[in-house]
């Protein structure tokens, strides 16, 4: 049985017409979206800029996205909780499925297909450097080459690697994420 996770508010500041900083709005996400049906992952697309230097303006608004983007706007941001429940038998229907068209739906079409078997089936890969903080539980980081179970208050630095997130735990975990863009060095013509 899932634990039920309690809702979170999203608070945006701005500045009223004297430029003084007021709320905007305050309110749990409105944009949370199942992946994969049941047994997947619930995404929550908290905010997005589309640049950097981020555009600062007095009342921001609501970023306007169809649908769910994996990674964030060219030269932008995203930040995103997502809620993994434990990995059950609802889970393993959901891997068993076409798990590289899911991620090309959502903008990363580098998932795993080398010619092993992958350690996980959503291995995936977007050029971002992302900070995954675990907020509640813990989930396990496996890389092609290694993994690591990560709990409440660690944060994972992931720059660009082929990853998936496994929730071995038997409880949800709830995980805060920064995408920021980013793109590959030259070394990587060589690896």
């Amino acid at each position: 049985m899932q634990q039920e996770q309690k809702t979170f508010r999203r608070i945006v500041t701005g500045h009223d017409a004297d430029g003084k900083a007021i709320v905007i709005t305050d309110a749990p996400p409105v944009h949370p979206q199942l992946v994969g049906g049941p047994g997947g992952p619930t995404f929550f697309e908290v905010w997005h800029t589309l640049k950097t230097p981020a555009l600062i303006s007095l009342q921001p608004s609501e970023p306007e996205e169809n649908g769910l983007v994996l990674p964030p706007p060219k030269n932008g941001t995203r930040l995103r909780i997502i809620e993994f429940p434990p990995e059950g038998e609802d889970f393993r229907k959901l891997m068993s499925a076409d798990t590289a068209a899911e991620f090309k739906s959502m903008g990363s079409e580098k998932t795993s297909s080398a010619g092993e078997p992958p350690p996980h089936p959503l291995m995936h890969r977007t050029k971002t450097v992302d900070y995954g903080i675990v907020l509640e539980g813990e989930i396990t980081l496996v890389l092609d080459r290694a993994e690591t179970t990560i709990y409440a208050g660690d944060i994972v630095v992931q720059s660009g690697t082929n990853h998936a997130w496994a929730n071995r735990s038997g409880k949800a975990c709830r995980m805060a994420f920064i995408l920021i863009d980013g793109e590959f060095s030259n070394e990587f013509n060589h690896a």
